[in-house]
């Protein structure tokens, strides 16, 4: 039987033009957009479509806007009789994985990223964080390395364990270029930095977890209908304070994606639809295992590229 999952970008896939074509085609699909303009008060749906670039890119707009088109797109595959046997989601993602398994309302999730991002760029100074993906390296070495560059004072550790051969790091900026010079020396392939406006997924966003936890006290969750993956320890999150806990932890911990796609794999997945803008999660994907289906939906031509697929998963099930 062919088992699905939904799986929903973080930030950086944002794009200026997100879901046009969607929106334009269909009211349904516009009313998402209004709907998170209403939920925060100012023209979101502006920025995602007309931009400018710089202005989406911050955190606390790519956040919503990224929930905001994922979601969107979700519902149209589900509108097609595509329905998810399991939800997960990357980061940021994980808020649009929750809205499908119905544990938030998606009003609630538009208003709680938006926040949770003012409270993320709060937490570091520009300038005083970094991120690095580090490649060619196994997870056990570059942890050595991260906690010896942290004991000499400057915090750095593991972010995103993304794919074999693929891991992030965040911390300090002194960290971050010393963790990237010492990973180099002990056999990584490369260090690249990243173009983000702070050291997501660690130790120095506490601050803005303790907010985010105040936050997430005054909206209602509810227990998941469909099986969600957690990020930070890749299992399945079954209750309200499971999530609860999970969002508060995930701000400051390791997003552990390929974790995450082998439990669904394990758990029978052999079909994975990635929900918004770009094809990041399914480059990921083909390098955690080839052997799985994975497709994007981010516009009409991808989508229905997936429903035509649909209908010999539907003769194989």
């Amino acid at each position: 039987m062919t088992k699905i999952a939904f799986i929903f970008p973080g930030q950086g896939s944002q794009v200026v033009g997100m879901g046009q074509e969607f929106i334009n085609n269909a009211a349904e699909s516009k009313a998402f957009y209004e709907r998170a303009d209403q939920a925060l008060q100012f023209e979101l749906s502006k920025l995602m479509l007309e931009g400018p670039a710089e202005e989406l890119t911050l955190t606390y707009h790519a956040q919503p806007a990224l929930l905001t088109t994922g979601v969107m797109v979700a519902e149209k595959l589900r509108a097609a009789g595509i329905q998810p046997h399991y939800v997960a989601g990357h980061s940021l993602g994980e808020y649009s994985a929750l809205v499908i398994a119905g544990v938030l309302s998606f009003d609630d999730a538009v208003a709680i990223v938006h926040k949770r991002g003012l409270y993320m760029n709060e937490a570091v100074p520009a300038g005083q964080g970094a991120m690095a993906a580090i490649l060619g390296m196994e997870l056990e070495a570059l942890n050595e390395v991260t906690a010896q560059v942290s004991a000499q004072g400057d915090s750095v550790q593991v972010a995103n364990v993304n794919c074999p051969g693929q891991i992030v790091i965040s911390g300090t900026k002194a960290g971050v270029d010393k963790a990237s010079i010492a990973a180099r020396e002990a056999g990584a392939k490369r260090a690249i930095p990243l173009v983000v406006s702070g050291p997501f997924h660690s130790e120095l966003m506490r601050p803005s977890s303790e907010k985010l936890q105040a936050a997430l006290a005054d909206i209602t969750l509810s227990a998941p209908q469909i099986p969600v993956i957690g990020n930070v320890e890749a299992k399945e999150l079954q209750d309200v304070p499971a999530i609860q806990h999970e969002l508060v932890e995930q701000v400051y911990s390791a997003v552990q994606w390929e974790a995450s796609m082998r439990e669904m794999i394990a758990q029978g997945v052999d079909v994975f639809i990635e929900c918004g803008p770009g094809k990041v999660l399914t480059g990921l994907l083909k390098k955690i295992d080839r052997s799985v289906a994975a497709y994007c939906v981010y516009d009409e031509a991808s989508l229905q590229a997936v429903v035509e697929a649909a209908k010999e998963w539907s003769v194989n099930a």
